[in-house]
């Protein structure tokens, strides 16, 4: 994969005497902490080992070319006109990158691109911050722009929410440009304060597994949750000083909960509260070693994600209550935002066949089509490969 994006770029542009600088970005995975960012608190993601390679050659002019060895379509955009094109599809993300890049004022020169990657789309590992990621270091790079990390991710996430359009959260991008390998990072949403907490897997394997749902409600729900969460903290906030959910202890909230009239957003708010303390406890599980203590967590990180915050569906449930009856799987949980998408699950080594195979029957047996199943290691953040 790594030539093959510079031989295509020399097959779709040309050759020339111009440098070609070789660039990669992972996917990433959120272990525990789900739909806290929003709300202030703690997430807890890594960077995957499968990602976004791309190609990068300077031109002389203002013209961009991009092309993906994944999809048909080629771009070609003039820096002087970046506009959102939805016929642009998947090169919108690198074309918002270019856009919020120079109205920040960053001035760099035309070139030629091209991407590709091993990131299952649509799966919610982030191939769309991986994208973003791969696309802001490169330029940064092949032109000496000198924009620190913390800023590159920064601007990524505003591409995203601004010129695509996607309200998400930075913790994508985050994972994507911070992540270390071997290491999950500790992340509170709110003001960006991190750590690197080292997760030695030894004798077990992360396994993602996708449940190949077309997901359809997603973001009508997730304003949905984003909105009752609103008002929970509104309520809550009659006797609390907080600026956000996640700054409420259970303590606090076992006292005051009943200041929340209804029941649906008492079990909005108990979600959040109780999944920001599960972050802090599992990152002091790693730390003690202990990592049948951090699978518990995962199993108690879906229960609340079904019941209390009501984000899972049956075809998520399924594939935990698949997994958590096998021997050998210590955790399994969704991850991402809901509704579909995928759960992530730690599996003994000497387990990892017999939970696919497993796995795959049984949901496929209940569910009706096939899910897929990737075995994965934490790897590093973005950044340029020498070749």
């Amino acid at each position: 994969m790594k030539t093959a994006v510079i031989e295509a770029l020399e097959k779709f542009y040309g050759k020339n005497d111009a440098e070609i600088r070789l660039f990669y970005s992972p996917g990433r995975v959120n272990l525990i902490g789900e739909h806290t960012d929003y709300n202030g608190g703690y997430v807890f993601p890594c960077a995957l080992d499968f990602g976004t390679y791309a190609a990068i050659r300077k031109r002389n002019d203002k013209k961009v070319f991009m092309a993906s060895l994944n999809f048909d379509l080629k771009v070609e955009v003039d820096l002087d006109a970046l506009n959102f094109d939805k016929s642009h599809d998947w090169a919108n993300y690198p074309k918002g990158v270019l856009k919020v890049l120079q109205d920040e004022g960053y001035d760099f020169s035309g070139f030629e691109i091209v991407f590709e990657g091993n990131i299952p789309n649509g799966a919610g590992l982030s191939s769309s911050a991986s994208i973003e990621l791969v696309t802001a270091v490169a330029v940064n790079e092949v032109f000496n722009l000198n924009i620190d990390r913390i800023k590159l991710v920064k601007l990524c996430q505003k591409a995203e929410n601004t010129f695509v359009g996607v309200n998400c959260g930075i913790m994508d991008q985050f994972a994507v440009g911070m992540g270390k390998k071997d290491h999950a990072i500790l992340l509170k949403s709110d003001t960006l304060e991190y750590s690197y907490v080292p997760l030695k897997l030894e004798g077990y394997k992360i396994l993602i597994t996708n449940t190949n749902k077309r997901r359809g409600l997603l973001d009508s729900k997730y304003n949905e949750r984003r909105s009752e969460c609103e008002k929970a903290l509104s309520y809550l906030q009659e006797a609390l000083p907080v600026k956000n959910l996640s700054e409420i202890t259970i303590e606090q909230f076992e006292e005051y909960k009943d200041l929340i009239p209804d029941e649906v957003l008492r079990k909005r708010a108990k979600h959040v509260i109780t999944e920001n303390k599960r972050v802090l406890d599992a990152v002091k599980a790693l730390n003690d070693k202990d990592l049948i203590k951090f699978g518990e967590l995962m199993i108690e990180s879906h229960n609340s994600l079904r019941d209390d915050y009501e984000v899972t569906g049956k075809e998520l449930d399924t594939l935990v209550e698949e997994a958590l009856k096998l021997k050998g799987v210590i955790g399994s949980r969704m991850t991402g935002a809901g509704f579909g998408g995928c759960t992530v699950s730690i599996v003994k080594e000497d387990a990892v066949e017999e939970f696919i195979k497993v796995v795959t029957h049984n949901y496929t047996q209940k569910i009706g089509y096939r899910p897929t199943v990737y075995i994965t290691g934490i790897g590093e953040g973005a950044g340029e490969i020498k070749y």
